[in-house]
C-alpha cells in the first residue's frame, strides 16, 4: 500500500494529511506546538490517536520515541553518518531492530528488517512538488508504525542539518 505525504505543510505545530493510493485521507499528522520537546500525533481519519511521537529529553544523541497508547513502541536514533547516506536504528520494545538507510533529506530511503525491505520512501513516484510516498511493501507490516518511523527520521535528519 502506498501513501502520499505532502511535506511542505510539515512543521511542528502544523497538521497535514497523509492519503492512501486511492486519494482517501488515511492519517493525520498533528504537530504539537509550544512544547519543550518536539511532539507529534499520528491520528486516524476519525481523529483517534494511533501513535504518539516525541523527542526523548536528556539523551546524549537526538532520539525520538514512538508510543501506542501509554506504552512505548520504539526508539529511533542516528546509527552512523556517512557522506552519502544516513543510517538510523529503530529499536522496538520487543527487541526487534529495524534499519533505516538512504538519502533521508532527499526523501529516498528504505526501512528494513533483517535485510528485508518493509517500506520504501521516495519522491520519484510523485509529480507534485514537496511530496513523497511511503510504500509499505509487506502486507503484514504496520503502516502507522512505518509512517511514524519515516516522520521521525526526516525530523531528526532535518534537525541535525539545522532546518529546525
Amino acid at each position: 500500500m502506498r501513501y502520499e505525504v505532502r511535506e511542505r505543510l510539515f512543521a511542528v505545530g502544523e497538521d497535514y494529511w497523509i492519503e492512501d493510493e486511492q486519494g482517501h485521507k488515511a492519517y493525520l499528522v498533528d504537530g504539537k506546538a509550544m512544547r519543550l520537546r518536539d511532539t507529534f500525533q499520528l491520528k486516524g481519519p476519525d481523529g483517534r490517536v494511533l501513535i504518539d511521537i516525541h523527542e526523548k529529553m536528556f539523551a546524549l544523541r537526538d532520539t525520538m520515541v514512538i508510543e501506542r497508547g501509554d506504552e512505548a513502541l520504539a526508539r529511533i536514533k542516528r546509527k552512523r553518518l556517512s557522506l552519502l547516506r544516513n543510517h538510523y536504528r529503530v529499536e522496538l520494545v520487543d527487541g526487534t531492530v529495524l534499519d533505516v538507510s538512504g538519502k533521508i533529506l532527499d526523501r529516498e530511503f528504505v526501512v528494513e528488517y533483517d535485510g528485508e525491505m518493509l517500506a520504501h520512501i521516495s519522491r520519484r513516484w510523485l509529480r507534485v512538488r514537496d511530496t513523497y510516498g511511503v510504500d509499505v511493501i509487506r502486507e503484514d507490516a504496520d503502516p502507522a508504525l512505518l509512517i511514524a518511523v519515516a516522520v521521525c527520521v526526516i525530523h531528526l535528519a532535518e534537525k541535525e542539518r539545522g532546518d529546525d
